[in-house]
C-alpha cells in the first residue's frame, strides 16, 4: 500500500486558495516579488472578499492591505457580465486623499493588468484622451483614476464616456460628482472599497461618502479598511454593510522576555521617544540624519500645519548636513505641484527628506523609508500612521517623536495604554547643548535678517504651531499654557513674536531681548523691496503731515493680514459673510412679495437713504476713515 502524503499544505500560500486564483494573477505576484505566501491580513481578507461576504478589516500599517481588496475586487469583475456592457460600473474603490488613490491605480496599472491580455491591449488606449477604447468579448479591467487636480470634471466624463471602465478608482468629492450623471451607470456594482475608512470620515467627507451610498444598490459586497477603526466607521458599519465579517490583525511581541502584548505597528519598527528642549528639536534632527548608522536613505518629517512645512523647507538647510534634498508636501500645493514632489521622494536614490502634513500619513506605501521623525500629531490616533511610513514589509525602520520635557512625557503612557509601546532613543552620539542651539537659532536668523520673505514666514508658521497646538485632542497632555514661549521662538528662529492673541495677559518681552529694527529687513525680491519701501514712505509721510486716517488705513491693512495668524479674523470674516448671505436671502424674499405701491415706497427710501450718506461724506471730509486714539505701531507691509 503507497504511503500516505502527510506534508501539510501552506494556508497562506497564494496557490492554495480556493477557487484558485487565475494563473496571469499568480504570475503578477510572483514577478512583483509580493512573497510566496499572503501575509496574515491578505490569508484572512482575500478568501472571505472573495465570497459574497462584506468584510470590515483593521490591521497594522505595512500588512499588505491593499492586495487584500485589489485582488478580490479583480476577480468580481472578471466573472461579472455587466462588466462588458458600455458604461456599467462594477467596482469602486474610494480613497481618503490624491496620493493614495493614484498609489493603487499606479499599482493595478503598473504591476498587475499588464500580466492579463486582454487588459494590457486596453491599457495604452487609456492614455489617448481621443482615442476610444477597442470593444473587447472576453472580460477585462478597465480602470479610471477620478481626482481633482488630475483632469476637470467634464473631462472626467468625458473619458467615461469614450473608455466605458468599470472600475473606479477616487477620492470622495470627484467620485460623488460623477456619480450625479445619469450617464454612469451603478445598478450592477457588485463591489465597493473604502480605503482608510475612519480617515475618509474624520476628514469630514461623510456627507460625500453617504451621497455615494445613495447612488450604489445595496446588493453589492463592500469592504472597509484601515489600520484602526472610529466610532463614526462603526455608524457606516451598521448602515451600508450586511452582516460583515470582522478581521482583526495584530502583531504580539515579547515585553521584558516573558510577557506576550499586542502591538499596532510591525515588528521591524522600532518606536522611539526623544525628551527635548524646543530648541534643541532641530539640532537633534541634525545629529539623527548625520549619526544613525547606517545613514538614513530616505525620511519623512511630520508637522502639524501647512505654513510649518513650507517654513522649514526654506530654513532648514541652514541646520541639516550637507547632501539631503527638502521635498515639501502638504495641502495647499497645487495639485500638480503635489503630484511632481511626490513622484520626486519616491523615485529619490540620493538622501532625501519629505517634510509634509498629514497628507501623507496614510495608507501610502512608499519603499524603503528608513526614519520617521514627528512632533506628536493632533489626533493620537494619526501617531501609528505616521510612524508606520518606515519599517515596512519586513524592512527595519525608525520612528522618532520629539516630546517637550514635563506634561507632555505623558504622552508615552498615553501611547503605552493605547497598545502602542514606544522606547527612549538611547544614543550617545545625539546629546545637544544649549551652545549648539544657540548656533542653530542664529543660523535661522541670519536668513530672516537677509530675505524679509523669511521672515513673513515665520510670522505664519509660528502662530499656525501655535493654533494647531491648542486643538490636540489630549488636551490634558498638551496645554498652550505650559508652553516655553522663549524656546519656542529660538527653535523658529524667530527675530520678535508675533502678534497674537494668545499672548495676550502674559509678560512675555516680544523682541525677544534681539533688539533687532525689523523695519529695516528687505526682500530679496527687489520688486517686492520697492513696492515695501513705497509703502513705508507713504505711511511715514502720513505721519508727518497728521493724517491720521490715511495712516491708519495702511495699518489696517497690515493688521488684517496679521490677524489672520490667529484664525480669529478670518472666522469672524466667514461669520460676516454668512451673515450677509442670509440677510440678503431675506431682503430679496421681502422685496419679491411686496405691491407696485410698496416697491415705490421702498425706492423713494433708498433715494433718501443715499442722499444721508452722501452728506456724512461730505461732512467727513471725503471718504477718509476717522479713527479715535493714537496710530498703531507700524509691523510692515507685503506687496
Amino acid at each position: 500500500m503507497a504511503p500516505k502524503n502527510t506534508t501539510k499544505k501552506d494556508l497562506r500560500a497564494w496557490d492554495a486558495l480556493t477557487p484558485p486564483l487565475a494563473d496571469w494573477i499568480l504570475d503578477s505576484i510572483n514577478s512583483n516579488g509580493w512573497g510566496a505566501r499572503m501575509t496574515p491580513v491578505q490569508a484572512a481578507t482575500i478568501p472571505l472578499f472573495r465570497r459574497n461576504t462584506d468584510v470590515v478589516v483593521e490591521a497594522v500599517t505595512g500588512s499588505g492591505k491593499t492586495l487584500s481588496y485589489l485582488i478580490p475586487a479583480i476577480d468580481k469583475i472578471m466573472s461579472a457580465d455587466e462588466s462588458l456592457k458600455p458604461h456599467n460600473v462594477t467596482g469602486i474603490i474610494v480613497s481618503p486623499t490624491r496620493e493614495l488613490a493614484q498609489q493603487i491605480y499606479d499599482v493595478l496599472t503598473t504591476n498587475i493588468l499588464p500580466f492579463h491580455p486582454a487588459s494590457a491591449e486596453i491599457l495604452p488606449t487609456l492614455k489617448d484622451e481621443e482615442e476610444k477604447r477597442p470593444a473587447s468579448k472576453e472580460p477585462v479591467v478597465v480602470p479610471q483614476l477620478l481626482i481633482a487636480g488630475l483632469t476637470k470634471p467634464r473631462a472626467d466624463l468625458s473619458f467615461f464616456v469614450r473608455k466605458s471602465p468599470n472600475l473606479l478608482i477616487a477620492t470622495p468629492g470627484r467620485l460623488a460628482e460623477m456619480l450625479a450623471s445619469p450617464l454612469v451607470k451603478t445598478s450592477n456594482l457588485e463591489v465597493l472599497v473604502l480605503d482608510e475608512a475612519d480617515r475618509l470620515l474624520d476628514l469630514g467627507f461623510k456627507p460625500q461618502i453617504n451621497t455615494i451610498l445613495g447612488y450604489l444598490p445595496k446588493q453589492r459586497r463592500t469592504g472597509l479598511f484601515s489600520a484602526s477603526m472610529s466610532e463614526a466607521v462603526s455608524e457606516l458599519i451598521r448602515a451600508g454593510l450586511r452582516n460583515p465579517q470582522r478581521i482583526a490583525v495584530t502583531v504580539k511581541s515579547l515585553k521584558d522576555g516573558s510577557i506576550i502584548e499586542e502591538r499596532k505597528t510591525p515588528a521591524s519598527l522600532q518606536l522611539t521617544y526623544m525628551v527635548l528642549k524646543a530648541s534643541h528639536k532641530l539640532p537633534a534632527l541634525a545629529h539623527l540624519l548625520q549619526d544613525l548608522s547606517p545613514q538614513p536613505t530616505k525620511t519623512i518629517v511630520f508637522f502639524n500645519t501647512c505654513e510649518s512645512v513650507r517654513y522649514f523647507a526654506k530654513v532648514l538647510p541652514a541646520i541639516i548636513p550637507a547632501g539631503f534634498e527638502l521635498v515639501p508636501l502638504h495641502g495647499k500645493l497645487r495639485p500638480e505641484t503635489r503630484d511632481k514632489n511626490f513622484a520626486r521622494f519616491l523615485t529619490a536614490t540620493a538622501p532625501t527628506i519629505l517634510l509634509c502634513t498629514d497628507v501623507a500619513a496614510r495608507g501610502l506605501d512608499i519603499p524603503q523609508v528608513d526614519l520617521v521623525v514627528q512632533d506628536p500629531p493632533q489626533d493620537p490616533k494619526t501617531y501609528i500612521h505616521r510612524a508606520g511610513r518606515a519599517g515596512r514589509a519586513g524592512r527595519r525602520g525608525l520612528a522618532v517623536v520629539m516630546l517637550h520635557p514635563g506634561r507632555e512625557e505623558d504622552f508615552i503612557h498615553f501611547l503605552d495604554v493605547r497598545k502602542t509601546p514606544v522606547q527612549p532613543l538611547r544614543d550617545p552620539k545625539i546629546s545637544i547643548t544649549d551652545d549648539e542651539a544657540d548656533r542653530a537659532a542664529a543660523k535661522i536668523r541670519a536668513l530672516a535678517m537677509a530675505d524679509r520673505d523669511v521672515f513673513d514666514m515665520s510670522h505664519k508658521a509660528f502662530p499656525s504651531f501655535i493654533r494647531s497646538y491648542s486643538k490636540h485632542e489630549a488636551s490634558s497632555i498638551f496645554r498652550i499654557t505650559d508652553l516655553d514661549w522663549y524656546e519656542l521662538a529660538k527653535q523658529y528662529g524667530l527675530l520678535q513674536l508675533p502678534k497674537m492673541a494668545e499672548l495676550k495677559g502674559l509678560e512675555i518681552d516680544r523682541t525677544l531681548g534681539l533688539g533687532i529694527d525689523i523695519q529695516s529687513i528687505p526682500y530679496k525680491d527687489k520688486v517686492r523691496e520697492r513696492k515695501r519701501q513705497i509703502a513705508v514712505a507713504e505711511w511715514k509721510a502720513a505721519v508727518e503731515n497728521g493724517d491720521v486716517a490715511a495712516a491708519a488705513q495702511r495699518v489696517v491693512a497690515t493688521k488684517k493680514r496679521n490677524e489672520a495668524w490667529s484664525g480669529k479674523a478670518e472666522r469672524e470674516e466667514d461669520r460676516r459673510k454668512r451673515r450677509a448671505k442670509k440677510d440678503k436671502k431675506r431682503e430679496a424674499a421681502r422685496l419679491a412679495g411686496l405691491t407696485d405701491e410698496g416697491k415705490l415706497e421702498q425706492q423713494k427710501l433708498e433715494e433718501l437713504l443715499a442722499q444721508v450718506r452722501a452728506k456724512v461724506r461730505k461732512e467727513n471730509g471725503g471718504d477718509k476713515m476717522q479713527v479715535d486714539g493714537d496710530v498703531e505701531d507700524f509691523d510692515g507691509f507685503e506687496d
